[in-house]
């Protein structure tokens, strides 16, 4: 693939032949960017989740398919039906958290909408592992 001067500005970086362009981070709904936000000026441990999420969010902005992707038949029904998405990422945060997002092209920017972040247990419990 060539890219042109104006273009080169929207790719970050090539790997293994593949371009990646950079996404914008959003929320899914403005219920979890609210609770996104109040993590920031809470309690220590949630202090310390806010920042492994700030610091996924830079990884998946850089590159929006560098999570694991979770295989089409365990992505949760509730998933598929309330927000209709066609994938689902996962990202492995510290102790255990996971942030789960889908990725979507709006044919003018690649968006990576965060659906939700928990804890490992109820990562396993939603997933049936």
């Amino acid at each position: 693939m060539r890219i042109t001067g104006q273009s080169l500005a929207k790719f970050k970086y090539v790997q293994k032949n593949k371009t990646y362009m950079n996404s914008k981070i959003v929320f899914v709904d403005s219920k979890l960017q609210e609770e996104f936000s109040n993590l920031k000026d809470s309690k220590k441990e949630n202090k310390q989740l806010y920042n492994w999420i700030i610091t996924a969010f830079e990884k998946i902005e850089e590159n929006p398919f560098c999570g694991i992707q979770i295989p089409k038949k365990l992505i949760p029904k509730e998933y598929l039906t309330k927000y209709q998405i066609k994938n689902l990422w996962k990202c492995n945060l510290p102790q255990g958290w996971r942030l789960l997002y889908t990725v979507k092209n709006n044919n003018v920017v690649i968006l990576s909408i965060v659906i939700e972040w928990m804890s490992h247990k109820d990562y396993e419990n939603k997933f049936n592992y």
